[in-house]
């Protein structure tokens, strides 16, 4: 099979029809093999039936139904679990990506040699204050912390080759930053294409004020989970170490003043030894040290992977061949 669309949705059901003819006329003037994955993430408007009767009159298209809403992380991670396609296009469902880019996204990933296409929305018809520009600053901080430049580190309308999206994991809220998964995943060749962005035409947006904060967070815990996940003593381990060799350095030298002071009969300087501030932060860089010494040495014993990180309960399935 050529192409794998993968789509999350929440309460899309309007565009639904639009969008799968879109698709499906594309497919068939390229004369790709193809089949189209929606993830409904809990929606409550009816979606789920509208995709059961599109796949009624499409056998390419596939459902799959959440029980609740679970994210879009959650969406995308069982979508390209589901996929068959040598190439995997995501997009959203509310028609302000274009599926007359996929074509030239499949070529990049299958002529030009990329790993993942990410596109970018030069121009967009979102609000400025609310959007834009807090896109535009997370995502210079995330060019910067990543090495990866690319100007649209959340565009939803992706390429990807299919041993990318068959060797990494999206939970919590890391949708954002697939890019970065992918490049600490082993696959560097991330390409980026200019694509064309759309007024939104039904329903609402999805964007809420929490990506202000939990965007950061998100980043902040992907790049500690790349770098140190299998190896996490190399950084608390590290900072514990050199914590308690400046609190026992600073210590050994408060020992020593007061030795000093003893021999030389200045019992008034013992006291203030002790009284120093100094002598406080020693222990306690000591007691810091040790202790992140120890939460190094569990987090190697543990590990970060979890056996109940992506399970889902998945309501219903439509389309999907039997012991798929």
């Amino acid at each position: 099979m050529d192409i794998s669309v993968v789509i999350s949705l929440l309460n899309e059901k309007e565009s639904l029809q639009p969008l799968t003819d879109w698709i499906a006329k594309v497919m068939q003037e390229h004369n790709y093999t193809y089949e189209i994955i929606m993830i409904d993430d809990g929606s409550k408007d009816g979606s789920w039936a509208e995709i059961e009767r599109l796949a009624a009159d499409n056998n390419n298209l596939r459902g799959i139904k959440f029980r609740r809403n679970y994210g879009k992380s959650a969406a995308l991670n069982v979508g390209f679990e589901h996929t068959q396609g040598d190439v995997v296009i995501t997009m959203d469902a509310d028609l302000q990506d274009s599926p007359d880019e996929i074509p030239a996204l499949y070529d990049m990933v299958t002529k030009q040699g990329y790993d993942l296409v990410s596109g970018w929305k030069k121009k967009r018809y979102d609000s400025k204050l609310m959007k834009n520009l807090p896109s535009k600053f997370f995502n210079a901080t995330t060019r910067l912390l990543s090495g990866i430049k690319l100007h649209d580190f959340n565009c939803g309308l992706k390429a990807y080759r299919r041993d990318v999206v068959k060797s990494i994991e999206v939970y919590g809220e890391m949708h954002r930053y697939i890019p970065v998964i992918v490049k600490w995943a082993g696959f560097t060749a991330i390409g980026e294409k200019e694509v064309q962005h759309r007024k939104r035409q039904f329903g609402k947006s999805k964007f809420g004020m929490d990506r202000f904060i939990n965007g950061y967070l998100d980043l902040m815990s992907i790049m500690f989970v790349s770098r140190f996940s299998k190896q996490p003593m190399h950084f608390f381990g590290f900072i514990g170490t050199l914590m308690f060799f400046i609190g026992l350095i600073s210590a050994a030298v408060l020992g020593f003043q007061k030795l000093w002071a003893l021999h030389q009969g200045l019992w008034a300087q013992t006291r203030l030894v002790t009284d120093s501030p100094w002598f406080y932060i020693s222990l306690v860089m000591l007691i810091i040290g040790v202790q992140l010494f120890l939460v190094g040495f569990l987090a190697e014993l543990v590990g970060r992977n979890s056996p109940t990180r992506n399970n889902y309960l998945i309501e219903k399935e439509h389309n999907f061949p039997k012991g798929e």
